[in-house]
């Protein structure tokens, strides 16, 4: 009779560790929770921080513009850590878009009661802001495919939307100083008298001759001297902004930042305009294009 071999135990033990790791990781992959990752964790934080922002808005201009700003430079923080793990997902790049639309157009909210005469601007601003990026995502999705990228932008196409979705210098410098300007304003809206005239205020009482006649500059909607007793009622009130604004914050940084920052800020503005108008023409085309298709042409369909 044959002697048959027995396979060796440790082999054997490491062929199941080997099969049971395997299972292991195969088990890992099919319940990989997008949601957990490392990028969207600080989506989500970006988030928070906007939130805590616009809480601090009304009355705290510093303690929001530091929170503000954080959200914002994370932007690209979360953006290096996708590349870095290979984490990107549609879900993280539409989070990180809405992020942005809605903190800038919540800042340009405050802006626009801030400065009521120019608040048609600030809508402006949001209008394009918004009706840009939609569109030009939209195209994307439905010309380019669902796995299309709103970031991948065929030179052909745009030139400038090339350079600036994938040079992530341009697109990182365009971002942060386009913010910057908002912020700037956002501090000179309690600092700078040539902006705001009720911060012109004279803080004696007792000396009328020193009190400047601005009544008939003040904005609208922004009481100049507020009754002291109305100050406190509300923290929200227009009351307590003008208090906050009394804090004489000095306006000098925000003016040095607004001047620097204001050239990308319109130039921002004008990339807005392009895209708005080459993902119009790219929709457009795929209309055309599905017409001859069904063989409609003016309105009426061709008989075979």
């Amino acid at each position: 009779m044959a002697d048959t071999k027995q396979p060796n135990g440790h082999a054997t033990r490491g062929r199941r560790a080997s099969e049971v790791l395997i299972q292991l990781d195969e088990r890992i992959q099919r319940e990989e929770n997008i949601f957990l990752f490392l990028p969207n964790l600080i989506g989500y934080f970006r988030v928070v921080l906007a939130i805590a922002s616009l809480y601090y808005m009304p009355l705290h201009p510093r303690t929001c513009s530091l929170l503000y700003s954080i959200s914002c430079i994370l932007d690209a923080l979360d953006g290096f850590a996708a590349r870095r793990y290979n984490q990107s997902t549609t879900f993280g790049a539409v989070l990180d878009m809405v992020t942005d639309r809605c903190t800038t157009s919540c800042l340009l909210v405050f802006l626009a009661s801030a400065f009521p005469r120019w608040s048609i601007i600030f809508q402006g601003l949001i209008s394009l802001d918004l009706a840009s990026h939609y569109i030009h995502m939209y195209a994307t999705l439905t010309m380019g495919g669902s796995g299309q990228s709103h970031k991948k932008v065929d030179s052909s196409r745009s030139y400038i939307l090339h350079l600036y979705y994938t040079n992530r210098t341009v697109l990182f410098l365009f971002c942060a100083l386009n913010e910057l300007f908002f912020i700037a304003l956002y501090l000179l809206s309690f600092s700078s008298p040539l902006l705001s005239p009720s911060l012109l205020v004279s803080s004696d009482p007792s000396n009328p001759a020193s009190t400047l006649n601005i009544q008939s500059h003040a904005q609208p909607a922004s009481p100049a001297r507020p009754k002291p007793s109305l100050l406190f009622t509300n923290p929200w009130s227009a009351g307590a902004l003008e208090m906050a604004r009394a804090n004489k914050m000095d306006s000098t940084v925000p003016w040095i930042l607004a001047a620097i920052s204001f050239p990308v800020m319109a130039g921002k503005q004008i990339i807005n305009v392009i895209q708005l108008v080459k993902a119009s023409k790219w929709l457009g085309e795929g209309d055309v294009a599905a017409r001859r298709k069904a063989g409609i042409v003016s309105g009426v369909r061709k008989s075979k």
